[in-house]
């Protein structure tokens, strides 16, 4: 088993900055592809940005190339996701999910676990 706790969630204006963070414990963290969903209201859940076990491999979705950066810290246990350049359209409640396949995995039916979420909301 796998507890994800995300943070870093909040309200900021359009073109700021936030910086989320997820916390793993359980199984060794290092043994887990990691990922990014969001899902805004009366909307899908969306892939927003994945890294595998070793950080070498980063994928993500075309709507935030350029403005979002995934990144990990295995020897605490964490993952970030930076986003900059918010928009109010990146409004939704942030997930932090973890894949068994190591791998950098942009489906979320790759996902085994999944954390509580977080709210992030962008005024224009």
């Amino acid at each position: 088993q796998v507890q994800l706790v995300e943070s870093g969630g909040g309200l900021v204006q359009a073109g700021g900055s936030l910086r989320l963070s997820c916390v793993a414990s359980g199984r060794i963290f290092s043994s887990y592809g990691m990922g990014w969903f969001r899902q805004a209201p009366g909307k899908e859940r969306e892939f927003v940005a994945a890294i595998s076990w070793s950080g070498t491999i980063t994928r993500y979705a075309d709507s935030v190339k350029g403005r979002f950066t995934i990144s990990r810290d295995n020897a605490k246990n964490t993952v970030y996701l930076q986003m900059n350049s918010l928009k109010p359209e990146d409004t939704a409640v942030y997930y932090c999910a973890a894949s068994g396949t190591r791998a950098a995995v942009t489906s979320d039916t790759g996902y085994d676990y999944w954390g509580q979420g977080t709210q992030v909301t962008v005024s224009s």
